[in-house]
This record gives structure tokens, C-alpha cells and sequence, in this order.
């Protein structure tokens, strides 16, 4: 019997499987054991020719494939390559010293190509962590792979260029690391080229420097979404933990773009309103990420937030307060991380045109109730910055003043998000993110500001929530203007951020 190193994934995290092969007398028989699933199943005839094409003879005789631990399902056709190693180890045409402190995954062609596969970078990362120097995958895969310190990915462009490796016939260099990740992607736009909005501007401003949660709520033609797809120009740039987190859920998903090893800006996902509550928080019969998930560590927009189904919606409420969604399938329980920024915008009733300066609502007061109240109280109280977006006027369009500037706007969104680094440390912790003791210690207010929350709090008839939103919010303010105190016109601006659910949604 030989006993091959492999990995598996679980969610997107990997987890070590080991391949073992018996080959023993009987009738001619090819069996896959240990909670397979049909496409490990079917890897049966894709190693059957892989190994007639590398000039091997297929063993005519009864073998049987256990993947271990048999208690966790195997998915996925990453499986074919160790299948194969382990084979012609059995037969003696792989010394078994080659496969000393080495794991193997890689679907195979029936010509004995290796083929691309999803999350090398988590099961690189998984290799590391169960002590595991080399880890042998398709070609394609090996730079993704070597971003992952202390683990040897070795890159093969077929099986027969691998066995040679392993015998020692043909040398297989590791992929180098990539010590200069990619540069970002330009996003060709710029808050200069809004015109007018200011209010708006520095709104979205103090939402990514706290990752504050935002919504804009406006007439059609206003802006919401133009001011929205700007969001990610002003976000800092991310850690290089961060880009890993990120890249692993890519990765796994598939939706790694080609030729970039990492992640290396925040996420912008914007999903259309016609999305299931499985495509945004995930699953599936083979649990995959969400768009909650994919927008890990970035943005997740919706637009005409109440054309979206309420389940779906409803969906959000968990993963925005805890920072992770959970999936629940017989095969197990999955944790995708999904700390993500969410920005809404919608319109303020069906026709669009309620509380319009010019344009009259044709809509009834009873189906403007009805369209807001697709909006629950429970996720509209999870918005830090509620706000309204005005129809521009003609001498902003017409005018030649332009406003700050995406990079303007991002320097001090980086200063303040490095005063929150300086004072919660290298964890990346961000003002939103911040627990009740976080709170006590660093959101501390003085007589004046707590007698204005007092009575905003009393006539207001905010929730707890509220509360600590607002409070969290104000010391968002107090460090974009420098100030290591919260100060009273710091709550004044975060109070007036928190007045447009009184206005629409109690009617």
C-alpha cells in the first residue's frame, strides 16, 4: 500500500487528505472510498488514461482508493493527481523517498495535462500550517500558491513532466514568490468629476474612513449610483493579511482574475436586485462564497435596495453585526468571513419623484409606506449614515468649480484610519467594528455630548443600536478632523446622519 499526501477544501480553508492505494489479486476492479462525490468518482477513468498516456501500464488488477480522513466529503477533481502518484508508486515507477514532506493536487486531462484548479492559495496556506515543505500542482497554479511563505509550489504542466521530476530525470523548479504584489487596477473614475454633492462627498468621506455602513436615498438621475462606484477610489489600500483573506475567497470561488496573483484592493461587489438569498450569503449543494463573502474587506452595493427580495435582505442582518455568515448543509457547517461595507441606494417611492423640488409623486402616500417598508427597521437600524441625495442644480452642472479629488479624499481617509491603527493596534480594527468594552475605553464622552445624546436619545426614540452607532460614528468625525476627543459638533454631525428613517419610515 502507499500512502500519498493530498488537500481538500472545506469552505476556503484546506484541510490534509491522505490518498492511499492498494493494489492486490482479483478480478480487475477500480474503487474510490472515503465520502467521494461524482466528480472524484469519475477521476477512476480520467487516471486510467492519464497513465496509459504517460507510457505506464494500468494495473489489471483490483485497487482501492481510500481519501482520509472518510468521515469529511471529498469534492471536485483535485483529487486525480495523487490518485495517480500514488498508483505508480504502488507499481514502483515513483520512488516513494520523492514523496517525503510533499503533497499533490491537479486535475488531469486524459492526455496526462495538468489542468488549472480553484484555491491553490488555501490549500497552500493549509500545507503550511500542517507542516508541509512542497506542494505539486498544475502549472498555472504554482505563482498563486507561492505567494504562501514557507511552502515549495512546484508547478507541472502535465503528469509524465512530474513522474521524470520525481525520478529525477527532469528538473521542476518552485515558482519564486512575487515580492512586488500586482499594482491595483486603475478605476478610471474620480470624485472630481462629480459636480456638486458636497454633502455627499464627506458623508461617504467619514463612511470609509470608519467602514462605516451607508445609505443614500434620492430621486432617479441624482447620483446615488455615480457617487457609490466612486467609494472604492478614496478606500485605503489593503494589508497584505488582508489581500491574502481575500484572494483565498476568489480563489475558491473562481473568480480570481487571470494573470493576478492577489487581491489587491478592496472588493466592489454590486449585485443586481434579482439575486437569491443563497447567491448573496452563499451556498449550494457545493457551499460556495456569497456576495456578502466576495465583498470580504471592501464594499457591498446595492442598488434600489427595495427591489430586492426581503429574504434577501433580511439574510444581511446577521453577517453585517458578526462580521461572518455560517451555512448549515448535511455534509457540515461552513464560516465564510464577510466584513464587508455595505452601501445601499434607493429611490424615496415607486415613481421616484417623492419630495421632489420640481417634479411631482404620483404615488399614494399608503404605496409610498409600502415601498419603504421593504426596507425592515431591524437592517435599516444597521446603517450607520443615512443620507439624502438632492437633484444637482443647474449652476453646479454648468459650473467650472470642481470638489476634492479622489486622492484629496483618500489622504484623509488614510489618516484617520491610521489614527485608528495607532489606537487599537495592527489587527486592522476600525471604528465600526468596535465591541462595548472597545467603547468604554477609547469612545469616552464629556458632560456636554451625553446630555446631547441624552435628548436626542429620549425624543428621538432611538434603539440601543442607534445609540452605539452614533456614538462610533462620532469618533469617525473627531479623527478626520484630528481631534483625540469626541467633541459636540462631532455628535451634532453624527446625529444628523441618523434623521431620514424618522422622515420616510414613519409615516
Amino acid at each position: 500500500m502507499t500512502q500519498v499526501l493530498s488537500l481538500g477544501l472545506f469552505g476556503i480553508d484546506g484541510f490534509p487528505v491522505k490518498v492511499e492505494a492498494c493494489v492486490s489479486p482479483g478480478l480487475p476492479a477500480f474503487e474510490i472510498v472515503g465520502l467521494p462525490d461524482n466528480a472524484v468518482r469519475e477521476s477512476r477513468e480520467r487516471v486510467r488514461a492519464a497513465i496509459k498516456s504517460c507510457g505506464a501500464d494500468f494495473p489489471a488488477r483490483r485497487i482501492t482508493v481510500n481519501l482520509a480522513p472518510g468521515d469529511v466529503r471529498k469534492e471536485g477533481p483535485i483529487y486525480d493527481l495523487p490518485i495517480l502518484i500514488a498508483l505508480l508508486c504502488t507499481a514502483g515507477l515513483v520512488p516513494e523517498k520523492s514523496l517525503d514532506g510533499a503533497a499533490f493536487a491537479g486535475e488531469l486531462a486524459l492526455n496526462g495535462d495538468l489542468r488549472p484548479m480553484r484555491g491553490a492559495l488555501a490549500m497552500a496556506a493549509a500545507a503550511h500550517s500542517n507542516g508541509i515543505k512542497r506542494l505539486y500542482l498544475p502549472l498555472e497554479n504554482a505563482p498563486e500558491a507561492a505567494v504562501i511563505d514557507g511552502v515549495e509550489a512546484v508547478g507541472a504542466p502535465d503528469a509524465a513532466t512530474l513522474i521524470a521530476h520525481l525520478r529525477g530525470e527532469e528538473e521542476l523548479f518552485p515558482a519564486a514568490p512575487d515580492e512586488s504584489p500586482d499594482e491595483p487596477i486603475p478605476l478610471g473614475v474620480d470624485f472630481a468629476e462629480v459636480r456638486g454633492q458636497e454633502g455627499a462627498k464627506r458623508a461617504m468621506e467619514i463612511a470609509a474612513a470608519g467602514f462605516h455602513n451607508l445609505l443614500m436615498i434620492g430621486s432617479p438621475g441624482a447620483g446615488k449610483s455615480m457617487l457609490a462606484k466612486r467609494l472604492p477610489t478614496i478606500l485605503p489600500p489593503l494589508t497584505r493579511e488582508k489581500m491574502i483573506e481575500s484572494t483565498k475567497i476568489y480563489s475558491v470561488a473562481g473568480r480570481l482574475a487571470a494573470g493576478r496573483l492577489l487581491v489587491t484592493q478592496p472588493p466592489f461587489r454590486s449585485p443586481h436586485h434579482t439575486v437569491s438569498s443563497v447567491g448573496l450569503s452563499g451556498g449550494g449543494r457545493i457551499p460556495s462564497p456569497g456576495e456578502i463573502s466576495l465583498a470580504h474587506n471592501g464594499v457591498l452595493f446595492l442598488d434600489e435596495l427595495p427591489e430586492f427580495d426581503n429574504n434577501a435582505l433580511e439574510v444581511l442582518r446577521q453577517p453585517i453585526e458578526d462580521g461572518r455568515v455560517t451555512i448549515s448543509r448535511a455534509s457540515g457547517t461552513l464560516t465564510f468571513p464577510s466584513s464587508f461595507m455595505l452601501v445601499c441606494a434607493m429611490n424615496p417611492c415607486k415613481c421616484g419623484y417623492f419630495g421632489h423640488p420640481t417634479r411631482r409623486c404620483t404615488c399614494t402616500p399608503a404605496s409610498i409606506s409600502q415601498y419603504m417598508a421593504h426596507v425592515s427597521g431591524p437592517l435599516l437600524d444597521r446603517i450607520d449614515i443615512h443620507i439624502e441625495i438632492p437633484p444637482v442644480s443647474f449652476s453646479d452642472l454648468s459650473g467650472i468649480k470642481r470638489g476634492p479629488s479622489s486622492a484629496e479624499m483618500r489622504a484623509r481617509v488614510v489618516a484617520a484610519r491610521e489614527r485608528q491603527r495607532e489606537r487599537y493596534g495592527d489587527g486592522g480594527m476600525t471604528n465600526s467594528r468596535l465591541s462595548p468594552a472597545d467603547m468604554e475605553k477609547y469612545c469616552i464622552l464629556g458632560p456636554s455630548e451625553k446630555e446631547l445624546l441624552r435628548t436626542a436619545f429620549e425624543k428621538l426614540g432611538m434603539s440601543a443600536r442607534a445609540y452605539d452607532r452614533i456614538v462610533k460614528l462620532s469618533r469617525t468625525i473627531a479623527d478626520i478632523e484630528g481631534s483625540d476627543e469626541i467633541k459636540r459638533d462631532h455628535v451634532l454631525e453624527a446625529l444628523q446622519y441618523r434623521s431620514l428613517d424618522r422622515k420616510y419610515w414613519s409615516r
